[in-house]
């Protein structure tokens, strides 16, 4: 009998030393959990307000949470509505965003300062850009000179018609002549405009690249300003 009474007050003191060891917790009325000191604040009437536990009154307010002798042991920050939580979000992700995006920039100066040496090396590159577009251009150049030829030969046997309808094989191929020399004629302006945005493109990048071969740090500069799509690199 003796035995199970010891066996009580030994089961007794065990449990106690355990519950000395787990950390006090407060539950705090909006659901969380708190580690428990004593909890104070000012409220929006003046008074002071302390509580064992997260003070409800000064939930939208700054709590300081003290130590049993008094010291600060941390500071609760004001709970926030629905409306605040969204906007603090949204301010981090704003914030995450910008940070990326910094690293972004950052790696692509590092990027060109790797690829591009020296101004020299950079118009290399821009050279060879142009030069697809610029083999292109003479190909539809030497294509308009053949079209103008046949154009030129199609009117003179026109003249023999005049006043009357063209023959029908003669019309079919004046009318086929003027069709590819319009063609012909928009591939010249849609080539030239990619001349114009591949310098555009290689512009910018080259005032880029001065600004950081004469000293700026890589990613300060933000995004490049291009204007244009990047042309496919040599």
């Amino acid at each position: 009998m003796g035995y199970r009474r010891g066996s009580g007050c030994k089961g007794l003191l065990a449990s106690g030393a355990l519950l000395l060891l787990v950390p006090a917790v407060a539950h705090a009325a909006d659901g969380t959990t708190a580690t428990a000191g004593i909890y104070t604040c000012i409220d929006d009437r003046g008074r002071r307000l302390t509580s064992d536990r997260p003070i409800l009154e000064c939930n939208a307010r700054e709590q300081r949470v003290l130590n049993s002798d008094g010291s600060l042991k941390s500071v609760r920050p004001p709970t926030l509505t629905a409306d605040e939580r969204a906007e603090q979000e949204a301010k981090e992700r704003r914030a995450a965003e910008q940070r990326v995006a910094q690293a972004d920039a950052a790696r692509r100066d590092r990027n060109l300062l790797q690829r591009y040496k020296t101004e020299a090396a950079h118009q290399r590159a821009r050279e060879a850009a142009l030069e697809t577009v610029r083999a292109a251009q003479k190909v539809t150049q030497a294509r308009l000179q053949d079209l103008n030829r046949d154009h030129r030969r199609l009117s003179e046997e026109g003249q023999f018609y005049q006043g009357k309808p063209l023959p029908i094989k003669l019309k079919s191929q004046v009318d086929a002549n003027e069709a590819a020399l319009a063609a012909q004629r928009d591939s010249v302006a849609g080539q030239q405009a990619e001349v114009e945005r591949i310098n555009r493109f290689y512009d910018a990048e080259l005032e880029r690249l001065r600004r950081l071969w004469a000293g700026a740090t890589p990613g300060s500069l933000g995004p490049i300003e291009y204007g244009v799509a990047p042309p496919a690199r040599p």
